[in-house]
């Protein structure tokens, strides 16, 4: 006798503890069941607003400064939602005009050119002086992709910025140390003379709310699109990629190994760039993040717990922390990176990281899914992917539990004629795909609770807006 859904989805969602430093309250049962509703309420809103003016203030640097300080240090700060419903209320809200009309923040509007000037910023960190290895570890600049990770430490440096803070941020000049070297012996960056650029580089963003992004917080976000590019590299190599972005993968396009020696090259510069913030926490985020991408790649590779794993770890917590290792740690990581920049405390901090967490494992749930609901061409690389590399990923662990029979299929990793029609066959006969969905749902209302307790702002709002998108993505 299998166990009942809403039982399977609160029992997954609580089995999904990892390698996290904070513990987030599972939803009840009643909770779960009502998700969808909220969710299908706020993407009706959604479908019937339109996109906010982005207004900006032409005003001092320090006066901005005293503006956010004042802001951060005032009691004005909610560490507690009382209720899922009251944090549902706000949620539903989302921002209002005097006139109580609902208005749809646009997150890249929001960031402006912090979002906007990323690929080329990147590209200006990237130069090596040999041509091919410019081209090859710039390809995948070349296209556009979803930058949602970077967008995710934007919006977060400046919905922390506003929160209380344990240190103020230093004076501006200080700044200009990011493009510095460490030691006599490595070789500065190429950073042109041109005043404009010098300001986008080292001076705070202000919106025109108040919220701030500093440069060290700029220049994460694109530390984190290196790093994640990087592994993008290596994942299209192991799994024999052919395309990317409906465009050949770089594997395809100069071969395995420049595409390993392109990554292997990004991760170096992502680790120079990083290491000049100066940060030692921040630094121990990151690198812990690189290790948890390894990690991740060799749970994958293995697919399924084995002896030389926790004797405790189900095949299902073991795929939670495979997601965790290999997508969530570095969106989780970065936000807590990102509000450690800013100076926050560590309430804030924690606030973050667990935001981070859950909309990471939403993400890659979503994408698990949309690998047996979407074409290639939607998706932007190859569909029905996971079968084939033999991954049994959550539809398919969730179609497990109502058919038995997928069990040998898994555990040979799908690998004799036949397989993957009957596993893709039982996986649209069970509710697996649904069940991956309400459970990504479970986690970004927990991601919304947490982000709920920050002072409100537009970028605070527009992180709410993200969660909703994550579950209504087709690519």
């Amino acid at each position: 006798m299998h166990t009942p859904l809403k039982l399977v989805i609160i029992t997954k969602a609580q089995k999904s503890t990892l390698s996290a430093s904070t513990d987030t309250k599972t939803p009840s049962s009643k909770e779960v069941s009502v998700q969808p509703t909220f969710l299908e309420r706020i993407s009706n809103n959604f479908n019937t607003i339109k996109s906010s003016i982005f207004k900006e203030k032409n005003s001092s640097l320090e006066s901005k400064f005293r503006e956010i300080r004042s802001r951060s240090s005032s009691g004005n700060f909610n560490y507690k939602t009382d209720t899922w419903n009251q944090a549902i209320a706000e949620a539903e809200k989302l921002v209002q005009n005097e006139r109580k009309e609902s208005i749809y923040i646009d997150p890249i509007k929001l960031v402006g050119k912090d979002l906007l000037d990323l690929t080329k910023n990147i590209k200006r960190l990237l130069g090596s002086g040999h041509p091919l290895l410019d081209t090859v570890s710039e390809y995948y600049f070349s296209s556009e992709g979803k930058h949602i990770r970077p967008l995710i430490v934007l919006l977060m440096s400046q919905a922390t910025s506003i929160a209380p803070k344990q240190c103020n941020a230093a004076h501006t000049e200080y700044f200009q140390i990011i493009d510095k070297p460490l030691s006599s012996s490595t070789s500065s960056f190429d950073v042109p003379n041109n005043k404009v650029t010098a300001s986008t580089l080292y001076y705070p963003s202000f919106s025109s709310t108040g919220t701030i992004i500093l440069p060290t917080q700029r220049r994460l976000a694109e530390i984190i699109e290196m790093i994640h590019t990087a592994s993008l590299f290596h994942d299209d190599v192991i799994d024999g990629s052919e395309t990317r972005r409906n465009n050949p993968s770089a594997n395809i396009s100069f071969g395995n190994k420049m595409a390993i020696l392109a990554g292997d090259f990004l991760l170096a510069k992502a680790s120079v760039a990083l290491a000049r913030l100066r940060n030692p926490e921040v630094t121990e985020l990151l690198a812990t993040v690189i290790a948890n991408l390894v990690e991740g790649e060799f749970m994958q590779l293995k697919n399924v717990s084995s002896k030389g794993t926790s004797n405790t770890m189900t095949t299902f917590e073991y795929y939670m922390e495979k997601t965790y290792m290999k997508t969530a740690s570095l969106i989780a990581k970065s936000c807590r990176a990102a509000s450690v920049l800013g100076g926050s405390t560590q309430e804030v901090t924690e606030i973050a990281y667990t935001y981070g967490r859950n909309i990471g494992l939403a993400f890659q749930l979503i994408d698990d899914m949309l690998d047996f609901v979407v074409s290639s061409k939607e998706l932007g690389k190859p569909a029905g992917a996971d079968l084939k590399l033999g991954l049994a990923t959550a539809p398919v662990l969730y179609a497990w539990e109502e058919y038995p029979e997928l069990g040998p299929l898994i555990k040979r990793k799908f690998s004799q004629e036949g397989d993957e029609k009957k596993a893709r066959e039982l996986v649209y006969q069970s509710k697996g795909i649904e069940q991956t969905k309400l459970l990504a749902a479970s986690h970004c209302q927990t991601a919304i609770n947490a982000i709920l307790k920050l002072p409100e702002s537009d970028a605070r709002n527009a992180l709410i807006q993200l969660s909703q998108t994550v579950l209504t993505r087709k690519k």
